[in-house]
């Protein structure tokens, strides 16, 4: 697996405006949501009633990653430790156009590209008073999918093909290298993983030692855990919050259904807190009835961009 750069430390303002962004968070959760849909229509999984597209989505995903699988995408997505260099240089504009006409196979509530469910999300959580980082969070969270530009069908990552498999793109992501959750969607398909059967990584802990902490565990490979590491490499100085939201925000069994606590830290505490916060917005505002105007908010987000360093090329 490969070696990688730290992350950049958090703003400096941040610390002491936690408790308004919370605040505000409170107070506007009522008001997040685009459309009229009760919680639990949202995020339906059942093989009965979930789209065949999805449920082998995740059938495949829950078979293909491995710890094997997961060390072998680090290496082929890996950034230069010292340049930050990657695969392509490219603007966020640029990315965005090449992602234009990818769907997320894995996603039973939108089927809009994923430029307009990015807007939507960094739209909502304007709207609602957060602070530009967290509006560039949710700007950015889902452009790792850009990986299926280098991708397979073996590994999951075809994005060129409306058929193809993207089991190693999108869909809610787990740890590797231990006992997979039976919190996890469709967990009738957790024995198809080769690893449960390996008494390595089959029981609670696995590879890892108790308590070792979120950021000592390897998840699933998908577009979070390479937006983070692109972001990264190319130094953007994203708060670790926001990092943070970009690298777990698919792993529902932990942020969602409470598992893993015999592994995590109790800072690990606050990093859930964060991401619960920016998963309101990120599921709440899919809505194809959620009208975006990409002409009339990119004028503001390209501005955020480049006060962000984002404005010029970067490594993908």
């Amino acid at each position: 697996m490969s070696t990688f750069l730290a992350p950049p430390g958090p703003a400096p303002s941040l610390t002491a405006t936690k408790a308004a962004h919370r605040a505000a968070n409170q107070a506007a959760a009522g008001a997040i949501k685009t459309n009229g849909k009760a919680d639990d229509e949202f995020r339906t999984y059942d093989q009965e009633s979930t789209p065949e597209r999805v449920v082998d989505h995740y059938r495949k995903m829950r078979s293909g990653q491995t710890v094997e699988f997961v060390g072998r995408m680090q290496d082929k997505f890996h950034f230069d430790g010292v340049t930050g260099e990657g695969r392509r240089q490219m603007t966020i504009e640029e990315a965005f156009e090449e992602l234009e006409s990818y769907v997320d196979a894995s996603d039973p509530d939108l089927d809009l590209p994923n430029k307009i469910h990015l807007l939507q999300t960094a739209e909502g959580i304007r709207k609602a008073g957060h602070p530009e980082w967290l509006q560039v969070t949710g700007l950015l969270h889902d452009m790792g999918k850009i990986m299926f530009l280098w991708g397979t069908n073996e590994d999951g990552m075809n994005g060129h093909d409306p058929k193809g498999d993207q089991w190693a793109l999108g869909g809610d992501t787990f740890v590797v290298g231990c006992a997979l959750p039976g919190a996890a969607v469709f967990p009738e398909f957790n024995e198809l993983n080769e690893d449960m059967q390996d008494g390595r990584y089959n029981t609670p802990c696995g590879k890892y030692e108790p308590h070792c902490g979120l950021d000592n565990l390897d998840m699933a490979w998908g577009h979070d855990e390479y937006m983070y590491r692109m972001l990264v490499a190319n130094k953007v100085p994203l708060p670790k919050e926001g990092l943070d939201m970009i690298r777990y925000h698919s792993c529902y069994p932990w942020h969602d259904k409470g598992e893993y606590k015999h592994l995590l830290l109790p800072e690990d505490e606050e990093t859930l807190e964060w991401v619960k916060l920016f998963n309101q917005f990120d599921l709440y505002t899919k809505d194809e009835d959620n009208v975006i105007n990409v002409d009339d908010v990119w004028v503001y987000y390209a501005g955020l961009l480049k006060k962000f360093g984002l404005g010029g090329k970067l490594w993908w």
